[in-house]
């Protein structure tokens, strides 16, 4: 499990297949609305409460992006006076919870080289993909794939586990202190500088 903060009340948890699988869940315990997975909610609250020194209290909402085989990303953002119709969680010596699960319409993913983004745009050619946003940090390379038909999503994702891994940056983070090379078309335009 990993935590970033994003903002003053907002927190960004990643959650891999594995972490959920040592702790006895699997996607569909989320679903179930299990006791399990209040428990690890929980837990995930207070870690976070005390790794970033922030008192949870009140209403907490929560946006949970399912990553397939990878794992879910939570998204939780803490106010006191939440009046969104999302659904939250409330805090009265108990959770009372209702998530909203949303399948991933953008993939982050990491590659070490730019010869496996090259690689990877000419595979993409087979699913008629276009598309992204290529940016450099900390001496990687990031491929923002977003606006994803659901439909090709895991066939999609499968394809950049290939040439790289999910990941756990934010696009924020990544908008602020990365470099991007290329916005909105690098698949293509990566397939035509690089034959």
């Amino acid at each position: 499990m990993r935590l970033e903060r994003l903002t003053v009340n907002k927190i960004k948890i990643f959650l891999t297949s594995d972490d959920l699988m040592e702790r006895g869940l699997s996607k569909d315990d989320i679903w179930k609305d299990s006791i399990k997975w209040h428990q690890l909610f929980h837990d995930m609250l207070e870690e976070a409460s005390v790794e970033f020194d922030v008192e949870i209290q009140g209403s907490v909402a929560v946006e949970i992006f399912s990553l397939q085989a990878q794992g879910m990303i939570m998204i939780i953002t803490v106010d006191e006076n939440i009046e969104d119709e999302e659904e939250e969680v409330l805090f009265d010596g108990f959770v009372e919870m209702q998530v909203r699960v949303e399948g991933c319409e953008n993939l982050l993913y990491q590659f070490e080289s730019i010869e496996n983004i090259i690689d990877l745009s000419h595979t993409l050619t087979l699913l008629k993909v276009n598309g992204g946003s290529l940016y450099s940090y900390n001496n990687r390379y990031y491929l923002l794939m977003n606006n994803i038909d659901s439909s090709i999503v895991e066939k999609i994702a499968a394809f950049l586990s290939e040439y790289g891994n999910p990941s756990i940056l934010s696009t924020h983070l990544l908008a602020e202190y990365g470099n991007q090379i290329i916005e909105n078309n690098a698949v293509e335009t990566i397939r035509k500088y690089f034959k």
